[in-house]
């Protein structure tokens, strides 16, 4: 219990200290960020890495969590959570976000390096030119997706990833992502259907 009040205490004495590194940095104190990044940057990182899981971006997104620090000091308000709780706030968000278009990048660039795949020896022109228009119909249909949905299938589809694989990573409800899967696969044969059977195969 000792231990327990201890650790308790030490706790409420660096957010004091963080209170007050926010003060300063409220009117422009910037030797202030310098400070609370020294004092506070260990957890972020450590935030951002769990969820990333990948050593470069986590010290990108610690640092462009004291950059929106800096920028949105004005959004802080005590009466809604300490200052360590925003911090890791803001942190999950920047990770998150991160580890989104990240994920929607690559997907982009898959399609991408798909399209401007060299034929294969077996390949005649003509069957070339068919793989290439097909590939076509299907990113366009794609891009008529949310971005969510355009997201759930990319993952599914270009990564392998089962639906509860794609919600652990996401951070978002099974269910959620089976609604997102199920209305996008029947926008995409929808945009498909004038075009045959067999695009989605």
């Amino acid at each position: 219990m000792c231990d327990t009040q201890t650790v308790t205490h030490v706790s409420s004495i660096y957010e004091q200290e963080w209170a007050g590194l926010l003060a300063r940095i409220a009117v422009g104190d910037q030797s202030a960020l310098s400070e609370l990044y020294d004092a506070s940057s260990a957890k972020v990182f450590g935030l951002a890495m769990k969820i990333l899981g990948d050593r470069a971006a986590a010290e990108e997104t610690t640092l462009d969590v004291y950059t929106q620090v800096w920028r949105r000091i004005s959004t802080y308000d005590a009466k809604r959570g300490t200052p360590g709780s925003w911090l890791m706030t803001l942190a999950k968000h920047r990770a998150i976000d991160r580890f989104r278009s990240s994920y929607l990048e690559r997907g982009r660039q898959v399609l991408l390096d798909e399209a401007a795949e060299l034929p294969g020896q077996e390949d005649t022109p003509e069957q070339y030119s068919a793989r290439l228009e097909r590939q076509r119909l299907v990113q366009g249909a794609l891009a008529t997706l949310s971005v969510e949905q355009r997201q759930a299938i990319a993952l599914a589809y270009y990564w392998g990833l089962s639906q509860s694989e794609i919600a652990d990573q996401l951070k978002l409800p099974l269910g959620t992502v089976k609604t997102r899967m199920r209305l996008g696969m029947i926008r995409l044969r929808e945009a498909l259907a004038p075009y045959g059977e067999g695009l989605l195969s």
